[in-house]
């Protein structure tokens, strides 16, 4: 066992002591190690394929693919758990195998190259991608009102089920196999050099330019929420010294910050033109 994955060990020790595997939340616990699930037959026979190996924690998965739609429909009467909070966990274990993949990779590039090349395969288009490739919403858990088509494609909800699927991944079989799927499902995708290529990281250019010129970094603000619980939209805006640069609106707020550095890049570069 490397030194990264006695780490990782370490870290779900701890975790398995601080809750005993056990999800809080506000409106009580739901312990996720049992077997029994309203997942089909097709659905679990899909996530051991996606995996490469019988899963063991049925029910961490169908968290992984409920979307939050469920927990917010008048006609959910059981005590549900959306994938939200694998969301959050599988976006961290991403991060941290993407980035040792280009460490690795790519020995002789800089901090700020790697920190790019990572915003590029890690945002919600590009997971939204991965997870079109592997049909993914198509094993969806949605709410019995929500828009079935529209989320099921949405990019948004796509992004979310892939993060969270890796966190299931992780949490059930451990960091090898997460990676295992990380390299199936993005590094040996077909669009990933494209992806690597592509110039869209306007996070990290607004931070250059700020530094290049001796400027604090840019403040990310979230301006307005719009929208049910589960379609929320965020308008965010990125400020400067006290200077509001720009705007973006999206699903999520990662996605709102990126379009709001667009147009703060496209702002300066129209002023210095």
């Amino acid at each position: 066992m490397s030194a990264l994955e006695k780490f990782w060990e370490k870290l779900r020790s701890l975790a398995d002591l601080g809750d005993g595997n056990e999800t809080n939340r506000s409106s009580g616990a739901v312990n996720t190690s049992g077997t029994e699930t309203d997942l089909s037959a097709e659905t679990v026979a899909y996530l051991q394929q996606l995996v490469g190996e019988p899963v063991s924690n049925l029910p961490l998965y169908q968290t992984a693919l409920t979307h939050r739609s469920v927990v917010h429909d008048p006609a959910t009467t059981s005590l549900i758990e959306s994938n939200q909070r694998l969301e959050f966990l599988g976006d961290s274990v991403l991060g941290m195998l993407i980035s040792e993949y280009l460490f690795r990779k790519f020995p002789t590039s800089a901090e700020g190259e790697l920190s790019s090349n990572r915003a590029k395969i890690v945002n919600s288009k590009s997971l939204a991608g991965f997870a079109r490739s592997l049909c993914l919403g198509d094993h969806l858990i949605l709410g019995e009102s929500a828009d079935h088509h529209k989320i099921r494609s949405s990019e948004s909800a796509l992004a979310d089920a892939f993060e969270s699927l890796i966190g299931a991944i992780y949490l059930d079989k451990g960091i090898k196999t997460a990676f295992d799927f990380v390299i199936r499902s993005i590094i040996e995708h077909v669009n990933f050099n494209t992806i690597v290529a592509a110039e869209h990281n306007y996070k990290s250019r607004l931070i250059e330019y700020t530094q290049s010129n001796h400027l604090p970094p840019p403040l990310y603000t979230v301006i307005t929420e719009t929208g049910a619980e589960h379609e929320k939209s965020f308008t965010v805006g990125v400020s400067c010294s006290g200077e509001l640069l720009g705007t973006g609106t999206a699903q999520r707020k990662k996605d709102a910050e990126q379009l709001a550095a667009k147009e703060a890049m496209e702002r300066i570069h129209l002023t210095l033109s």
